[in-house]
């Protein structure tokens, strides 16, 4: 961060599948992965006013890398301002195809922010997005770790909730049935949020 670097936004994204199954894991969770990777590829030209860094880990397999990377952030007092978790971006019915969908999952009024950032910049940016917001009183995910350990600001970016691809976790959870434009549309939205949250003051409604 260029000028309040002591603030931290984390993206991240599990990188592993559920291999036990052999799954291919392209929504769950490559497309997550990819999208992170992406975003870290545009930021790195860019000079965000606070720091962000970029975590990749596993969450199908134990232990979780988030929870020792969510420990410690507590032990060396980090503060997180934002934690933007994506896992399975565009992962939905059959139902809903040739639909865009993103839900985002939060767990507390520094989470909802964070959502109604996500719904702003639909709007403002014409993504087309079936974009809408769930509370959870006890995320799970890697996102829910950092939750657990007391950065509320965390949130998950997902493409359906209840979860509802019919090949989640199976054999057919393969790239040909992505959804790459609404992987897209999703990556821009969590692009923007993030940089949102990266270039905001203090009393900007942001961070109300």
């Amino acid at each position: 961060g260029t000028k309040r670097p002591g603030d931290v936004i984390v993206l991240l994204a599990h990188k592993d599948s559920q291999s036990w199954v052999h799954s291919p894991g392209a929504y769950d969770n490559a497309v997550g992965t990819a999208a992170v990777l992406e975003i870290a590829r545009i930021i790195a030209r860019l000079e965000p006013h606070r720091t962000i860094r970029f975590l990749f880990c596993n969450e199908e397999h134990t232990p979780w890398t988030s929870n020792t990377a969510a420990q410690q952030a507590r032990l060396r007092s980090d503060n997180l301002v934002a934690i933007l978790n994506t896992d399975s971006l565009g992962g939905k019915a059959d139902a809903c195809a040739g639909h865009w969908t993103n839900v985002t999952q939060y767990a507390s009024p520094e989470g909802k922010r964070i959502a109604d950032l996500m719904e702003m910049v639909n709007r403002r940016y014409g993504l087309g997005l079936r974009q809408s917001a769930q509370h959870t009183a006890a995320p799970g995910d890697d996102h829910g770790v950092f939750f657990r350990h007391g950065f509320r600001a965390a949130i998950m970016n997902v493409g359906s909730l209840p979860y509802a691809d019919p090949n989640y976790h199976l054999l057919t959870d393969t790239p040909d049935r992505v959804d790459l434009h609404n992987v897209v549309a999703a990556t821009r939205a969590v692009l923007a949020t993030a940089l949102i949250l990266s270039l905001a003051a203090e009393e900007d409604p942001a961070f109300g």
